[in-house]
């Protein structure tokens, strides 16, 4: 069979091609597969079957079970009796988690990355079957809401990813390239079963109305691959934007003035302030994007009018709480730090490894019945702190501290009270390297 155009290769010489461009040349021992039983993930399980028989790849399979409709259960036994068929491995993801509250489209897919980050076990690169279409849709619901360079940039072809398990992992997208129309035409001809998902043409769910609205345009000359080529040039300029704001975050990050103080600024960020005004507006924005996503490990950072407000206040000479984090102007240095009213509830019991505020992890000997906690106020006043390091008080008020009761047993960063271990780990990296620069 030749699935391809004339002077086009065929669709599995393009997947093998575009595999070894992504993974090559020398290929990981194992690869997990993200496939539902739709069309496109279940052209790319028989086209990863075939490329990773040629180079002694294991695959392992996985589907995620939303349980949002009856018929999901079937679907992933059928994904299950092709792996079967292909002779590999596959197991099934319940997501249990929905409250039935907020966009269920949203909170799905975090929930599949949850789940498949913990499944994947050894295996760094789950595989999946994102489209052109894929592409050109989300190009136009972004659109839709505004969204500036960033948001308007293709997928990558290779996604970073730390949901669901301790170490990174990356999502791999091979299709890319490749039509809805063309995979469909592939699993076809093969007789490859697979599931029409009836959400796909539900117009209560934006995707679908952009899926309607595509073939509007497409009567104008306005098809899939020239969003998708729009949203691909997009994606170069976002990774220039992105590298010019981490080198000048570099250069304008100011570190503690002492090796001493080293503790009493872990987890804080400090600008130079003046070289932080002297930059243009985009610039500006990504470093406080994304130093407020470091400081609180939230999954999004703040974006928009949200944004653009603080940016003004900030610039003004003033402060600005924004997004779980203050942003404070002082002397020459630009502060930004967890707020301590986000984190004032949270507590934690302590055991032999312990994760607080998502971002730390309290170890070593740790005396039971302990409790992790944000120092604020009290905890500032009990240990007597003579030495803030040019911190404001509110700065401290958000650093993790061990509690008995209302009694405070020991903070790391103030070197008060037994020896303990509290290390930063921010889920989505240090800055200025995380993702939202």
């Amino acid at each position: 069979m030749n699935e391809a155009a004339p002077g086009r290769p065929a669709l599995t010489q393009r997947f093998a091609d575009r595999m070894g461009a992504l993974l090559g040349p020398d290929f990981p021992q194992s690869l997990g597969l993200a496939v539902s039983g739709g069309g496109d993930s279940m052209a790319m399980l028989h086209l990863a079957a075939g490329w990773a028989r040629v180079y002694g790849i294991t695959l392992r399979v996985v589907t995620v079970n939303h349980r949002l409709r009856p018929e999901s259960a079937d679907e992933a036994a059928l994904v299950a009796d092709e792996a079967r068929g292909l002779g590999l491995s596959h197991d099934v993801l319940n997501w249990e988690g929905w409250d039935g509250q907020g966009n269920v489209m949203d909170a799905a897919r975090r929930a599949r990355h949850d789940l498949i980050g913990a499944w994947r076990g050894e295996t760094r690169d789950v595989l999946m079957a994102h489209t052109r279409d894929d592409v050109a849709e989300t190009f136009l619901m972004r659109v839709r809401r505004g969204a500036g360079a960033d948001g308007l940039a293709a997928m990558a072809a290779v996604r970073e990813m730390r949901e669901g398990g301790a170490a990174p992992w990356r999502v791999v997208r091979p299709l890319l390239d490749e039509s809805r129309a063309e995979l469909r035409h592939y699993a076809d001809t093969l007789r490859i079963p697979y599931i029409d998902d009836p959400t796909n043409d539900d117009l209560r769910f934006d995707r679908s109305r952009m899926r309607r609205l595509l073939a509007v345009l497409e009567e104008e000359g306005l098809d899939r691959a020239a969003l998708a080529g729009a949203a691909l040039r997009l994606g170069r300029a976002r990774t220039a934007l992105h590298a010019r704001a981490a080198d000048v975050a570099a250069r304008l990050a100011v570190p503690p003035d002492s090796p001493a103080r080293a503790a009493l600024w872990l987890g804080d960020i400090a600008l130079d302030r003046d070289g932080f005004a002297d930059v243009e507006q985009d610039t500006q924005l990504r470093l406080l994007r994304g130093a407020l996503q470091f400081v609180t490990s939230a999954d999004y950072a703040p974006r928009g009018p949200s944004l653009d407000t603080a940016l003004d206040r900030v610039l003004g000479g003033g402060g600005v709480t924004l997004h779980g984090a203050q942003i404070v102007p002082k002397g020459a240095k630009l502060l930004i730090f967890r707020e301590y009213a986000a984190v004032r509830e949270e507590a934690v019991e302590t055991g032999r490894s312990t994760h607080w505020d998502r971002r730390w992890q309290l170890s070593g000997p740790v005396t039971d019945g302990l409790t992790i906690g944000a120092l604020g106020p009290e905890g500032l006043h009990q240990a007597a702190a003579e030495d803030r390091g040019g911190l404001p008080a509110a700065a401290l008020h958000a650093r993790p501290a061990l509690w008995d009761g209302d009694r405070l047993v020991a903070c790391a960063a103030l070197g008060f009270g037994p020896a303990h271990d509290i290390a930063l780990c921010p889920p989505h990296g240090e800055f200025p390297a995380n993702p939202a620069i």
